[in-house]
């Protein structure tokens, strides 16, 4: 059997909200190279779904990643044109909506419309899905409920000729687990090429944190041009081993270190990262820089996937109320520290308030205050005042943000820049559920493209 040619795969986000430009030097790269070639984008974090279901029951049409189409529009027409295969969790709550996007924006630039696949099963909120929750679930007021699927139904659909593969709940590294394994055409149970794709995979997915974004630290760790920064292109051999880069021209550097920061990012065990597809081991990997931006990853390791998915269930838990206000001039960290005090006698009986002197103490700080008690104060000069509460009632809530507006007149002196935001709060637990009931599927946006 012939030995199939390397396989490039870009990412372009690493979370909803990244930036929108990204993609653009990726596919020129992939272009200009040619071969097999795939762009995806990493936009969901483990909240971003239980906002797109609120969001759904805003707007029954909403849902997906809401900047969907300027990540797309400059890219999609060059991407068809030159064989570059998408695959995204942009779908978020809603991959039907997504496709039907992709579909009128397609329309809209005079375009063909790609053969777009939707995979589904991940979402567990419906009545029947949530007895596979058991107890995790009792006295809860849900929000979502979503499985972490694994690659299968991603390959199953490029397999079968789709061109845009939208998800939802998908493991992030699946998004280059399940091209990796349309490409090469791997056994199902191959574990250690399932675990060198996942690696590759977990490198790709943070987008620009493996080419220095999230490494930076002036004067210890440098990074050129990072306001120009590019986002990592991985080349996958038939074994599953890669080559990490980026595109000629950006900014950001890929080396041996910004590689291990990435490799051992979420990573709880070293010799046993949990995913849906596979049980990845680095503890013998190698990392390798072959020239100036290009890391190769070699000897990771695979065992048997495990016999359970993650689901990830988010509820309401009532309301988080904010409020913020500025001192600044002699004394300004003695007015701010009384406008505190001055807030907890308000609002004493409603719950604890989290206090934050923004310049002086929020970082390192606790919701109870001891890290704040315990510091001798100074004399700041410029300082934020925030201070949070959450309750189970919107009202009792509200009373947060008029005693922080009141703060204008009732004093102390010279503080002024309110900002009052009040929104709803989720909570998230996580359950294990057997994989095999949760069959995860494709189907192809037939209808709309027609």
């Amino acid at each position: 059997m012939a030995i199939k040619p390397n396989l490039r795969i870009g990412c372009a986000a690493g979370f909803s909200g990244d930036r929108t430009d990204a993609a653009g030097p990726i596919v020129d790269a992939m272009l200009a190279v040619g071969g097999p070639s795939v762009l995806i984008f990493e936009t969901l974090a483990e909240r971003t779904l239980a906002l797109a279901q609120l969001a759904r029951r805003t707007d029954p049409q909403g849902g997906y990643e809401p900047l969907l189409d300027e990540l797309l529009r400059p890219i999609l027409q060059p991407c068809m044109a030159g064989g570059i295969r998408i695959v995204s969790n942009f779908g978020a709550a809603n991959p039907s909506g997504a496709a039907r996007h992709i579909v009128a924006l397609a329309r809209e630039l005079g375009m063909r419309v790609p053969r777009i696949a939707i995979v589904e099963g991940d979402d567990l909120s419906g009545t029947e899905q949530r007895k596979l929750l058991g107890s995790a679930a009792e006295g809860l007021s849900l929000v979502s409920a979503n499985a972490y699927l694994g690659a299968e139904a991603i390959a199953d659909a490029l397999t079968a000729g789709a061109e845009i593969v939208v998800c939802g709940r998908v493991a992030d590294p699946s998004l280059t687990v399940g091209p990796a394994l349309a490409h090469f055409g791997w056994a199902r149970d191959d574990w250690t090429r399932l675990a060198r794709a996942t690696m590759a995979g977990h490198l790709l997915e943070c987008g620009s944190q493996v080419s220095g974004g999230y490494y930076a630290d002036p004067g210890v760790k440098d990074v050129p041009g990072l306001a120009n920064l590019g986002y990592p292109i991985a080349e996958l051999n038939a074994d599953g081993e890669c080559i990490v880069s980026k595109a000629p021209g950006t900014g950001g550097r890929i080396d041996a270190h910004t590689v291990k920061e990435q490799l051992l990012y979420e990573v709880h065990d070293p010799s046993a990262y949990l995913t849906p597809d596979v049980v990845a081991d680095i503890t013998e990997a190698d990392v390798i820089e072959l020239g100036p931006d290009r890391v190769q990853l070699t000897g990771v390791r695979g065992h048997a996937r495990p016999g359970s998915l993650k689901v990830n269930l988010c509820h309401e838990t009532g309301w988080l109320a904010e409020g913020e206000i500025s001192y600044a001039g002699a004394r300004a960290e003695a007015r701010a520290r009384l406008a505190a005090d001055v807030l907890r006698q308000r609002l004493d009986g409603l719950g604890p308030l989290r206090v934050d002197l923004i310049g002086v103490a929020s970082v390192f700080g606790d919701d109870a205050g001891c890290w704040l008690g315990a510091q001798v104060p100074g004399e700041a000069r410029d300082v934020r005042l925030r201070v949070a509460m959450k309750h189970a009632e919107r009202a009792k809530a509200e009373r947060l943000l008029r005693e922080v507006t009141a703060l204008y007149c009732c004093g102390p002196a010279g503080g002024g820049g309110v900002r009052t935001a009040l929104r709803p709060r989720l909570g998230t637990v996580s359950c294990l559920v057997p994989r095999e009931s949760v069959p995860a599927t494709y189907r192809f946006i037939e209808a709309a493209a027609s």
